[in-house]
């Protein structure tokens, strides 16, 4: 791709004195006209670049713009080359593994060989992601709006939106957008996209990044208390941690958190059986013995329905 394209070559230059334009061309496997657009992107964006036709010229940064080649240390690569084998673990490629080997052309080992942080972002949809992933790069990168159906708790919508950031967050991808028919800035996750296609150019306005903060994503609306069997404290260590329960003297586990709405208190609860009983607040528990009731109906019917 074009960006880590230019970011090699950047390296390259800051790297070493001068680089002709074939020897960029055989490394990163492109013509000598687009390692020359390329050299014109980089001096578009401010970089002050010299080319020197003839026997013994080049492509060099102007003396005074070099910065100190040492100014990443070896752990500190070994990090970056941790974050792109991460981002490769999302398609199963080596593209950025091959950048980085690229970006330490020269380097005198700066970047050994051993690695002892491995990230992998790749989840059990890895194969309906993908394409949905490099769609919205190549939208994003050509100022595209992408299209798509999208579903979600209040019902099944077709979607026009302006891409500005991919997000890998909660174990999760999502786009962060402006949806023109919310005329608003919104996060979608790419598991609920269906029919995703690029649409329009459009030109690209000020975007804010997306606010994380746990209060905007899940309020708390419900503050709940579940007490739950001793063998479900594995889960909650794995959910929520050590210091969102304590130990009663009969041995159960009470919970205490906050959740942003009530189904998502019910649904959270029954996946643990007959494990957990809730406890706070009142209405829910009311509800939660109704919604067993009705379940305990449905199934003694089944049985007598011959229903296995």
């Amino acid at each position: 791709m074009k960006m880590e394209r230019l970011i090699g070559i950047l390296s390259i230059l800051l790297q070493r004195e001068k680089v002709t334009a074939p020897e960029l061309a055989r490394q990163f496997e492109v013509s000598r006209r687009t390692i020359q657009r390329d050299i014109e992107s980089l001096g578009r964006a401010g970089i002050p670049i010299s080319t020197v036709q003839g026997p013994g010229g080049g492509i060099s940064i102007m003396e005074g713009y070099r910065v100190d080649r040492t100014v990443l240390t070896a752990p500190e690569m070994q990090a970056i080359l941790a974050g792109l084998r991460s981002l490769d673990s999302v398609s199963g490629t080596r593209r950025y593994a091959q950048l980085m080997e690229k970006l330490s052309v020269g380097t005198g080992g700066l970047v050994p060989g051993g690695a002892h942080m491995l990230i992998d972002l790749s989840s059990w949809y890895k194969t309906s992601l993908l394409p949905k992933i490099e769609c919205i790069q190549e939208a994003m990168e050509q100022h595209c709006t992408i299209q798509f159906t999208y579903f979600s708790p209040k019902g099944e919508s077709v979607r026009t939106v302006e891409p500005y950031y991919l997000v890998f967050h909660w174990s999760t991808w999502y786009v962060w957008g402006w949806c023109r028919m919310r005329e608003d800035f919104r996060l979608f996750k790419l598991n609920r996209m269906t029919e995703l296609t690029r649409g329009q150019p459009f030109s690209p306005r000020s975007a804010p990044l997306p606010d994380f903060t746990l209060e905007r994503v899940f309020p708390a609306n419900y503050q709940v208390t579940v007490l739950f069997d001793p063998a479900c404290r594995w889960r909650l260590m794995e959910e929520y941690g050590a210091d969102h329960f304590t130990e009663e003297p009969d041995g159960r586990l009470r919970f205490t958190g906050s959740f942003p709405d009530g189904d998502s208190v019910l649904s959270w609860v029954l996946t643990f059986g007959d494990k957990a009983e809730l406890v706070e607040p009142e209405e829910l528990r009311v509800q939660l013995g109704k919604l067993a009731e009705t379940l305990a109906h449905r199934y003694q019917r089944g049985r007598s329905h011959g229903i296995p």
